[in-house]
């Protein structure tokens, strides 16, 4: 069996020689006449080729599906329904690091069907699940809307912007998980639709939902066109609307005199008084009395 191994990994390398598209050069750039092609010494086995070397593939093949997607140079197949073809890599000491997979089922027959391609890395050398390739990132297949995840990782855009682009309402979610990584929405951060002229239309909304993942309301509201902002309504009036019967300001202050620094249109209150600012350091009071 080991000779048939040794047999099948030199014709590999012999064949891989004379393939049009292959082309075998070291790393000063010259070509190598011969190739000594091994056994791998890592997990698992397989084809090792000499350091340094590379494969240059290229092709003037377009990507036609009836002609069998001829411009796909390397093509991974699963031909078992728990299968995952991937392209791993390993440091110096051969341990698996990272990970791109592809694969339609879970390990585990009681877990849903995964169909994703995930980017994989491993744990924390020092916590609980040391080592272990854990997907970071995955993009399912089979489906009209890919619902791409993260897991376990946070998302930094650095000198960038982060943009949320489309036809109708845009949405960002803040969900609580379940099981095979359901999400139910707790809030959402919201541009309505009916983008029209004259800087109407999608309206701002912070939108709160219950338990069950249903909208309750528009929180807040904030008007493109005009700049209002809206409490409890998503058609605000002014520049402060608020749909309730209680405005309340909790902390106490009194302006030491009439002319005690302010802006025009503070308020404040104490025990005796409510204090509006008219002007630039210039307040009126009036009295607050019991009945």
């Amino acid at each position: 069996m080991k000779l048939v191994k040794v047999v099948s990994i030199a014709a590999l390398g012999a064949s891989l020689m004379i393939v049009g598209g292959c082309q075998w050069s070291g790393a000063s750039g010259s070509s190598s006449s011969s190739l000594s092609v091994k056994e791998s010494s890592l997990p698992g086995g397989g084809v090792a080729f000499p350091e340094n070397e590379r494969i240059h593939l290229s092709t003037n093949q377009k990507w036609v599906a009836d002609e069998g997607h001829l411009s796909d140079l390397i093509r991974l197949q699963w031909t078992a329904d728990r299968a995952k073809p991937a392209i791993s890599w390993a440091d110096q000491n051969g341990d698996d690091k990272t990970a791109i997979v592809s694969h339609d089922k879970a390990n585990n027959p009681e877990q849903h069907d995964h169909k994703h391609l995930s980017i994989e890395t491993t744990m924390s050398p020092t916590g609980q699940n040391k080592g272990e390739l854990f997907t970071r990132f995955e993009i399912p297949y089979d489906t009209d809307v890919a619902e791409i995840r993260t897991h376990s990782s946070n998302f930094n855009v650095m000198d960038g912007i982060l943009r949320v682009a489309g036809e109708g309402a845009r949405d960002v979610q803040f969900a609580k998980t379940g099981k095979d990584n359901a999400t139910t929405p707790l809030w959402a951060l919201r541009t309505n639709s009916g983008e029209t002229a004259g800087n109407k239309g999608a309206d701002f909304n912070l939108i709160r939902y219950d338990d069950q993942g249903q909208p309750i309301d528009s929180a807040i509201a904030a008007s493109r066109e005009k700049g209002n902002v809206g409490i409890g309504t998503s058609s605000p009036e002014s520049k402060l609307d608020v749909n309730g019967d209680a405005i309340r300001i909790r902390e106490s202050r009194t302006p030491v005199s009439a002319n005690s620094p302010g802006n025009q249109g503070d308020i404040a209150w104490d025990e005796n008084y409510i204090y509006v600012c008219v002007a630039k350091d210039t307040w009126k009071r009036t009295k607050l009395e019991s009945w």
